[in-house]
């Protein structure tokens, strides 16, 4: 099944065949295979250390929330209402008050801060959990949404409302944006959230918006700010130097293990995936093409310096599987490197040497087969990127009315003044299946407080 025919269903043959993940036995979860669960954790070891360069610890958190948290904070519990997993027997009796299986963690977070915040010292207070949580998903899709899924959630108390907004639209590019474009090589836009799409309980939602090789748009990472609406129910204060007493103003951000289909559906070929080095479990395999002592030890002898190089090697030497098997399954699953021993080449001093994104053969002599591979490693992620960000910019369209943007969003993403959508803009696209994926300044950098919300350009595209 190739992108083109049915994209949907060339996914879902990628994650399987790459043995990435599989459906669990509850429906809506997931199993993460160990190549899907090594990609995660390359992921997230990038996020944690900005997380970390961003001022914010780590803290664990309980599963289960009292059903009464939910309810202090009236916009947030209705718009979690529809997904929310609720427990109501335990040890084999009907619980005093039921449980909420974590959605996300601003309630019973918020009910801490309460304790420790006390004075304009303990300020701000940056805390963020790595976490599993609970959305009873209806339309289940593995990595993209699934009942039960991965992420981390961050949550901080601030003594100015400036503060907190600092340090939203800081977690957003620092955090966010660079991990996306530096690591996972997927361009994205930065905006802010319509009302209507906004997070529950915020006063506004950032956002970062990928577009997949389909052209619909992927909602990859958010950075809030709460404003007091959780600090007030919560009664979240502090003393302030001057003696008085105030509320604090929040933050919270998150993204999850949606980035893993994000990589899949913003890289993927008709061969399978494509990964940048940073986040490929093996960056190179070396694969043996035919048993002989000779084969087998120049193979040894080669990954030995390649994982002296400091690249992350897999020695193939499984012969008892056909060659043409192996080498298939190793272009799946997105090895960037491969490099192929066989007592033909090796006769002659050399070895094949496979660059996975391009899908290029060369002839490398043995003795330069390290500095090669060295070299394409560091060429994939910018290819990956500059490829990507070609395939966005030609599938933008500029928009002059709600009938061009709703057009253009169709089939890529549509950029057109609010103003031009009217009142009822959102509601009209949405009879379409259409969004604002978020809202920008004509030159497409971030809207501030006090811009003209008529001024802005909207992003309308279809999406996941």
């Amino acid at each position: 099944m190739t992108r083109g025919e049915d994209f949907p269903r060339w996914y879902q043959e990628v994650i399987a065949g790459a043995e990435m993940a599989d459906n669990g036995p509850a429906r809506g979860t997931m199993v993460i295979r160990p190549w899907g669960y090594g990609i995660w954790e390359l992921m997230q070891a990038e996020l944690d250390r900005r997380i970390k360069e961003a001022g914010a610890e780590n803290a664990y958190f309980p599963l289960f929330i009292p059903e009464s948290f939910l309810k202090l904070e009236a916009e947030h519990v209705e718009g979690f209402a529809p997904e929310l997993a609720v427990v109501t027997h335990g040890g084999g009796k009907v619980l005093e008050e039921p449980l909420v299986v974590r959605p996300t963690s601003e309630t019973v977070i918020n009910s801490f801060f309460s304790k420790w915040v006390q004075s304009h010292r303990d300020l701000p207070l940056l805390i963020n959990q790595w976490a599993n949580v609970v959305r009873w998903e209806l339309r289940p899709r593995l990595f993209l949404r699934t009942t039960e899924f991965l992420w981390q959630e961050g949550h901080t108390a601030h003594a100015t409302e400036a503060d907190a907004h600092a340090y939203a639209l800081r977690i957003l590019d620092d955090v966010y944006r660079s991990t996306m474009v530096d690591v996972l090589s997927i361009p994205v836009l930065t905006g802010h959230k319509t009302a209507r799409e906004r997070f529950a309980g915020a006063t506004r939602t950032w956002t970062t918006e990928g577009m997949m090789g389909d052209g619909k748009a992927l909602q990859m990472g958010t950075s809030h700010e709460l404003g007091q609406n959780f600090s007030r129910p919560f009664d979240i204060t502090f003393a302030t130097a001057e003696g008085t007493t105030e509320y604090v103003w929040q933050t919270s951000w998150g993204v999850s293990t949606r980035l893993v289909g994000a990589l899949v559906m913003g890289h993927g070929d008709d061969f399978g995936l494509r990964l940048p080095p940073a986040l490929a479990p093996s960056q190179v395999v070396v694969l043996v093409v035919k048993d002989s002592p000779e084969v087998g030890a120049a193979a040894e002898a080669l990954v030995a310096e390649l994982t002296a190089a400091g690249h992350r090697v897999r020695l193939d030497a499984r012969t008892d599987t056909s060659f043409g098997r192996r080498s298939v399954a190793w272009e799946l699953k997105g090895v960037p490197v491969r490099v192929e021993v066989g007592p033909r080449d090796l006769a002659e001093g050399t070895v094949t040497v496979v660059t996975r994104h391009r899908r290029e053969k060369q002839s490398v002599a043995v003795g330069a087969v390290a500095g090669t591979v060295s070299a394409i490693l560091q060429a994939v992620g910018p290819d990956l990127l500059a490829e990507a960000t070609a395939a966005r910019d030609a599938r933008t369209v500029d928009a002059a009315s709600l009938e061009e943007a709703t057009e253009a969003g169709s089939v890529g993403f549509a950029r057109v003044r609010l103003a031009a959508l009217g009142p009822d803009g959102e509601d009209r696209l949405a009879l379409k299946a259409l969004s604002i994926r978020c809202l920008q300044r004509p030159d497409g950098s971030l809207a501030q407080p006090g811009d003209p919300e008529d001024d802005l350009v909207a992003v309308v595209a279809r999406s996941y």
